[in-house]
């Protein structure tokens, strides 16, 4: 087997004597061996981020932009093996797997245009007396050191959306990726190098729990930004020493159909949303509110879209869905499916499971308080509720903790502007699912989904802050 994989200290390629193995899901076979990080080479990456950040912030932006350009371009000409890594340590199916990697190089691309447009304000203080002469100007500074910590079900998108926005700003980045899916991060880290990003400026950290945790603890870091479960973002976020923190966390996102819907448009959507890389992303839809009229029609569309799916081998071309990122997920989650049935619910399709792999699977006969339905299920299974009123529906779809995305299918703009005020989320898509995100566009939660807002654009503003700057054009003359 080949020598493990070294991780990224402020530019330097570093080996350790501790070893983490990472498993193919699909069979389980380990794919490649990652050198971990200690507590004293995460001390060297934030004295070299420190550096880092002044580089970058004396960058001027044009020069932020092209290196960004440049990641966006080493992606491109690197896609078939980004695509590689990623199918084989997160399991994600080839085709969704090449898809990740284009949105990549799309979200390094808005960066890089984003680099150039932080703007600021001119603000005449003359408005009352004393301010006779005196202008202020408003500018947008970074803040330095940003810790992004990322999971594993997108591992180079949401890499992406860490590192670009933080380079964009002038800021340094240290990346520490999910245990299960460090490789592609590292490949990220080739990237940003070759790219010609200042090299203190970017290290990427597989590194154990408790490692992840000094650093956050640590003052030098500005700003966390991190993705991944509820439990150990607000956990991170009650630890970190900076209040500067960002939580992109769980959901068990609601789309309600109408009568008035598209039924079979909107049946294709919502079976991609909910089984889409095995339904582990955190907008995958979960719980489908459909209007008592037409449940029926409903039900036997979304039932013969989940049977026709392709289950299996992630690198197979064919292949719709494929493994659950282990078999300890697709236990997990089977289990909530047998409680559900055992306590009344209805398996209409799916259900079983081979190893890693879970059928997607359909259920109704549900109740609010069923963990298909109250906790976040990531996997590749949805809820049918009927609803005979619109307010119904509503109600159900806010009855939830999390507050991430939502989704309605209705040409009625009474109701839509009802959802609008009643649905509390980030985000309230409207004629089509509660997955759907396009990558400049404001990405956040409430609730226990989360804190900040991800999309360049908004992530600049997070990981920037305001400056003011006052000038006395009379100088005392």
């Amino acid at each position: 087997m080949q020598d493990p994989e070294p991780f990224l200290v402020g530019g330097e390629w570093r080996t350790s004597p501790a070893v983490l193995d990472v498993a193919e899901p699909y069979l389980g076979s380990t794919v490649a061996s990652v050198c971990i990080a200690g507590r004293e080479d995460c001390n060297d990456a934030l004295n070299a981020a420190e550096a880092g950040y002044k580089q970058m912030r004396d960058l001027p932006a044009y020069r932020r932009s092209e290196c960004l350009t440049a990641m966006a371009g080493f992606l491109e000409e690197h896609a078939e093996a980004a695509t590689e890594l990623i199918v084989s340590e997160a399991g994600k199916p080839w085709r969704a797997a090449e898809s990740e990697v284009m949105r990549s190089s799309d979200t390094l691309r808005v960066c890089a245009e984003e680099a150039r447009r932080i703007d600021g304000e001119i603000l005449p203080l003359d408005w009352t007396e004393g301010g006779d002469g005196r202008t202020g100007y408003l500018y947008r500074v970074p803040l330095g050191i940003i810790l992004g910590i990322t999971p594993f079900n997108f591992p180079l998108n949401l890499a992406c959306h860490k590192l670009g926005p933080a380079l964009a700003a002038g800021n340094a980045c240290i990346l520490k990726p999910a245990s299960k899916t460090p490789l592609t991060s590292l490949f990220l880290g080739e990237a940003a190098l070759a790219a010609g990003i200042p090299p203190q400026a970017v290290s990427v950290l597989p590194c154990l729990p408790e490692t992840a945790e000094a650093m956050v603890r640590d003052p030098r870091v500005a700003m966390v930004s991190f993705t991944g479960s509820p439990e150990v973002g607000w956990h991170l976020q009650a630890v970190a020493r900076t209040p500067r923190v960002a939580l992109e966390l769980g959901g068990n996102a609601a789309v309600i159909v109408h009568e008035d819907a598209d039924l079979a448009y909107a049946a294709a959507r919502i079976a991609h949303g909910a089984f889409s890389y095995s339904g582990q992303a955190c907008i995958s839809v979960q719980r489908v509110l459909v209007h008592h009229t037409v449940y029926e029609e409903m039900r036997l569309l979304l039932c013969e879209r989940a049977a026709s799916l392709v289950t299996g081998d992630p690198t197979a071309p064919e292949t719709d869905v494929g493994p659950m990122i282990s078999e300890f997920a697709a236990m997990a989650a089977e289990k909530k499916i047998a409680e559900a049935v055992a306590a009344g619910a209805v398996c209409c399709t799916g259900g079983s499971r081979e190893g890693a792999v879970l059928q997607p699977t359909v259920l109704e006969n549900t109740t609010p308080g069923m963990d298909v339905n109250a906790t976040e299920l990531f996997a590749p299974g949805i809820t049918l509720i009927p609803y005979d009123t619109w307010e119904e529906a509503i109600a159900l779809a806010a009855d939830t903790p999390y507050g991430l995305q939502a989704g309605i299918f209705t040409n009625d703009i009474v109701r839509i502007q009802k959802a609008v005020r009643g649905i509390p989320v980030g985000g309230l898509i409207v004629n089509d699912i509660p997955t759907f995100r396009m990558d400049h566009m404001p990405y956040g939660g409430t609730k226990h989904s989360g804190i900040g807002r991800e999309g360049p654009r908004s992530a600049i503003r997070e990981m920037t802050e305001e400056r003011l700057v006052v000038v006395n054009g009379q100088g005392g003359r």
